[in-house]
């Protein structure tokens, strides 16, 4: 029995803090777990900024609002839990994740979630757990799944690394030559291609 992890941003849809670094003029948060693979740091970074520019979840929600997902993303995702059990595993937040979420059909999502002050202001973040990606990877395993994994940056690698197959989905050239074992999709066509004879292999 098949089951498929995916990760979000940058998959499935457009990278949400570089959506929002654009459109509000904040160039320091373009930076992503492509950039720096040390979650907490990176989060911290951003909390700070978030704190000295006076920015309110308010604020973030409305850019997420208008993002919509990458192209051919919903029919990916329509096509892919036709054919096997399909989780999305992402360290993004439930207060971003809502939206996009509805416009992906609603797919299963596992994520974590933002601390946020009386104000609307983003306090803090909350993890479900450290790693969740590879222990939840780690633990359909011990259900007798056979885990298939996709994703394209460092802070899905552990989970890459702990499913039975695994593809690397639109990564940069330097991430995609430092794990030069896992084959690259760089569409979605490919990405079905390679699912499909590791569903079937």
């Amino acid at each position: 029995m098949n089951i498929v992890t995916l990760d979000l941003e940058g998959v499935l849809v457009p990278e949400i803090w570089i959506a929002f670094a654009e459109a509000s003029g904040i160039p320091e948060l373009k930076l992503t777990t492509r950039d720096e693979p040390d979650y907490d740091k990176l989060m911290r970074y951003r909390l700070k900024i978030l704190s000295e520019r006076g920015v309110r979840l308010g604020d973030i929600e409305r850019v997420i609002s208008s993002i919509e997902p990458l192209g051919g993303a919903r029919e990916f995702i329509e096509w892919l839990t036709s054919r096997c059990r399909t989780i999305i595993l992402s360290d993004t937040f439930e207060q971003f994740a809502k939206p996009l979420m509805k416009k992906l059909g609603y797919p299963p999502l596992f994520c974590h979630e933002l601390v946020i002050g009386a104000e609307g202001e983003i306090v803090n973040y909350s993890l479900r757990m450290r790693d969740q990606k590879r222990a939840a990877v780690e633990a359909f395993k011990n259900l007798n799944f056979k885990v298939i994994s996709a994703g394209d940056s460092y802070n899905d690698l552990s989970m890459l690394r702990a499913a039975d197959r695994a593809v690397l989905y639109r990564p940069t050239e330097k991430f995609a030559a430092e794990n030069s074992d896992l084959p690259v999709a760089r569409n979605y066509e490919e990405l079905k291609k390679a699912l499909e004879r590791f569903m079937y292999e």
